[in-house]
């Protein structure tokens, strides 16, 4: 999933998900702005830093699809308080990488 010679990209996307299923399972939904903010910048350096040119419809694909379906099943499984948490905490994690790439993925379209 990195690009050649981006371990910081790698290592940052390892980190948020580590984080994002910790916090969830430990925190029960109670995310501080500290660790919003961390989650955040974490996803924005792996949408700058981890995604390759070929691997860019796949991560969309795949980044979207996560955030779609953990958007509409926060309120589904709000009765398994450490499954909502980890979506929330995976959402903020996953919504600035998927933008950045979105972003990207349209300069390089305008470029061709």
């Amino acid at each position: 999933m990195a690009r050649k010679g981006s371990k910081i990209g790698g290592w940052a996307f390892l980190i948020g998900l580590v984080i994002a299923v910790i916090v969830g399972f430990g925190l029960g939904g109670n995310l501080s702005q500290g660790m919003v903010i961390t989650l955040f910048v974490i996803g924005l350096i792996v949408g700058l830093l981890n995604i390759a040119d070929e691997e860019v419809t796949p991560f969309l694909m795949s980044g979207t699809v996560l955030v779609i379906v953990a958007s509409l099943s926060k309120d589904v499984l709000s009765t398994v308080a450490f499954v909502g948490s980890v979506l929330d905490a995976l959402l903020i994690l996953f919504v600035p990488a998927t933008v950045v790439i979105a972003v990207k993925n349209v300069f390089q379209l305008a470029k061709h």
